[in-house]
């Protein structure tokens, strides 16, 4: 087909049910209608000749044609995005989505004032914070779908650029009053209660055990979402970073002791690629994600 004859708005469309996976979601995304979104699409599969998506029980799924346009569409918005841009950026008016890959850590001690400081000075801005865990996130930065990824971890290679933003510290958590915790933690103490581990932290906790010069006993594992209740009614103790054992005290009866053996620090590192380097907008975003993770 001839591209004059293409409604190029129909692309957006496309791009944005590619990423939310979901016509719900990108209508919400895109400002537009439901409706609006399910017509846009179907003008687009009548002009393409062709379903672009399935839907199904876990989302909206691309058929092949869908993902053959999926990286050549995405690489188009974004130099056009950047075209329109210029050299300037308003965040006072700036109406633009951002989205952030964020790991568990991030998630719970990062997002909230990361929203707060960025949307307070642009409130017509759209952040979309997706986990991290289940993405290609090299791929996915590559190709346009995320604009920074916040983790533990910086993705090699030249064309990503990073920036360190807490250097966090390992504390032992647990519930108010247990009856095996002394106010000074050792090492003895430490390895005789059990354990809760958080199996959505990825991260390497080898050291307790170098510590301890045994292994832990590990009672249980659960993801972060269940840490903080599963911690205030049980025995178990848990290896977290400090500043989110904080939240988790924000919400719950739960106390704190430094670790009685070295540990490494608990990083969290912003990325992003480099051909966003001198973008307005993306430059801007950098600062107030530097500016928010300094304050906490």
């Amino acid at each position: 087909m001839r591209l004059r004859k293409l409604d190029l708005n129909l692309l957006l469309v496309f791009d944005t049910v590619l990423t939310e996976r979901s016509v719900v979601r990108a209508a919400d995304v895109l400002a537009m209608s439901q409706p609006a979104v399910s017509h846009a699409l179907n003008r687009l599969r009548h002009a393409l000749k062709d379903g672009l998506f399935v839907r199904t029980p876990s989302g909206m799924i691309p058929t092949p044609r869908a993902e053959q346009l999926a990286l050549p569409i995405r690489k188009a918005l974004n130099d056009l995005q950047l075209a329109v841009e210029g050299d300037s950026f308003d965040a006072a008016t700036a109406d633009r989505r951002f989205a952030i890959a964020v790991d568990n850590y991030a998630a719970v001690v990062v997002a909230a004032p990361v929203v707060a400081a960025s949307r307070a000075p642009a409130p017509k801005l759209r952040l979309s914070l997706v986990p991290s865990g289940t993405l290609k996130i090299a791929d996915k930065l590559d190709r346009g779908e995320l604009d920074i990824a916040i983790a533990a971890r910086e993705w090699e290679g030249e064309r990503f650029a990073s920036q360190a933003l807490i250097d966090d510290r390992y504390v032992a958590a647990f519930r108010r009053g247990h009856p095996a915790i002394p106010a000074k933690l050792t090492p003895a103490t430490l390895a005789k209660v059990q354990h809760l581990a958080i199996t959505s932290a990825a991260e390497d906790l080898s050291f307790v055990d170098e510590g301890l010069k045994r292994s832990r006993t590990i009672a249980l594992e659960v993801p972060y979402l269940s840490a903080g209740p599963v911690i205030v009614q049980s025995d178990f103790v848990a290896i977290v970073g400090r500043k989110l054992a904080d939240e988790f005290r924000r919400a719950y009866p739960i106390e704190v002791r430094e670790l009685p053996f070295d540990a490494p620090p608990l990083r969290s590192v912003m990325t992003w690629h480099r051909r966003f380097d001198d973008v307005p907008a993306h430059k801007w975003l950098r600062k107030a994600i530097v500016a928010a993770t300094a304050a906490i």
